[in-house]
């Protein structure tokens, strides 16, 4: 969805609204993906400097617990605002993705923002304790191997830490 900023920061008197979805299902995520279509709303208030702007995104999350690689499902709901002046849409480093004729596409600043809020690293709980290093199961759902942690050999490597420490 394309939004035409410049026309808006020349001409604008009232202030523009919108609602769409934005699908990004096959958008490159790391480690992520956004398998519904992102609600979104969007708004373009003309002020004396140039255009105050607001986006809300609300979005499902689905990836994996990089600690047990349990499902994860995480809803975000946040908001960025924007202060746009026309002076702006020269800069080379204006961060906001316009193309060459100074229209906004409101797809791409979804995807934009959803990198930013969402962690690099899923965790299915905060206190997630991962795997079991010895069978490979969930810790979270128990498994004989966690007492005799304890009393596994310890790698010979290692010895001379424990030395060390004593």
């Amino acid at each position: 969805m394309q939004f035409d900023l410049k026309n808006f920061l020349q001409s604008a008197k009232t202030p523009y609204t919108t609602h769409f979805f934005a699908d990004l299902a096959q958008a490159d995520f790391d480690g992520y993906r956004v398998a519904v279509p992102a609600e979104c709303f969007f708004t373009a208030t003309p002020t004396q400097e140039g255009a105050e702007m607001a986006l809300q995104v609300k979005a499902q999350v689905e990836g994996e617990c990089a600690r047990c690689l349990a499902p994860v499902q995480q809803a975000y709901d946040f908001t960025r605002e924007y202060l746009v002046r026309l002076r702006d849409l020269d800069d080379p480093d204006f961060e906001l993705p316009l193309d060459e004729k100074g229209c906004l596409d409101l797809r791409e600043l979804v995807y934009q923002e959803l990198i930013f809020e969402v962690p690099r690293v899923l965790l299915c709980s905060p206190d997630c304790p991962g795997l079991c290093p010895i069978c490979g199961k969930r810790k979270a759902d128990g498994c004989s191997c966690q007492t005799a942690e304890a009393a596994a050999p310890t790698d010979a490597r290692l010895s001379i830490l424990k030395q060390l420490l004593s």
